[in-house]
């Protein structure tokens, strides 16, 4: 099967959002950077691509122009082993973005994230249906996900 390289369009933020992002995610790493030529469409000398590694996921971002932004119709799932990491990311992805319901954020570039514990597929896929209806039921009051809760809230009788 060939290599799948999620594109991400930016306007003209493209190297600064990989920056940010190699700076959050561990084992992350700028790889290459191309610029526009004489031939444009836009400047010479401006970013055009940047390919960027997170944690082994190859991504590109690229400086299209301000013809397209993004929107949830797509977000990228952070599956967080615990509480520590799901804090962590979210105040690092959320600095400068908004919050949003269950999980999920925009970034300060407007890409919108998914931050989630690996336990709440494990409570949504229980065999007991009503305890995985009530991790949900609490996961869609909340903005951050608080592992705790979902747990209490799943347990009750």
């Amino acid at each position: 099967m060939p290599k799948i390289t999620p594109n991400l369009w930016f306007d003209t933020q493209g190297k600064e959002a990989a920056e940010f992002y190699v700076s959050v995610f561990p084992n992350s790493r700028i790889k290459d950077i191309t610029y526009f030529g004489e031939a444009g469409p836009r400047e010479a000398g401006m970013v055009l691509t940047v390919d960027f590694l997170l944690d082994g996921q190859e991504y590109t971002a690229i400086n299209g122009g301000p013809e397209f932004t993004f929107d949830e119709s797509i977000s990228l799932l952070i599956n967080c082993a615990d509480q520590d990491e799901i804090d962590y990311y979210w105040e690092k992805l959320s600095a400068g973005g908004e919050e949003g319901p269950c999980g999920w954020l925009k970034d300060k570039y407007g890409l919108s994230w998914q931050v989630a514990p690996v336990v709440m597929m494990e409570l949504l896929t229980d065999p007991d249906q009503v305890r995985g209806q009530r991790a949900m039921k609490a996961m869609l009051g909340m903005k951050k996900i608080d592992i705790a809760a979902l747990l209490a809230a799943a347990d009750r009788a």
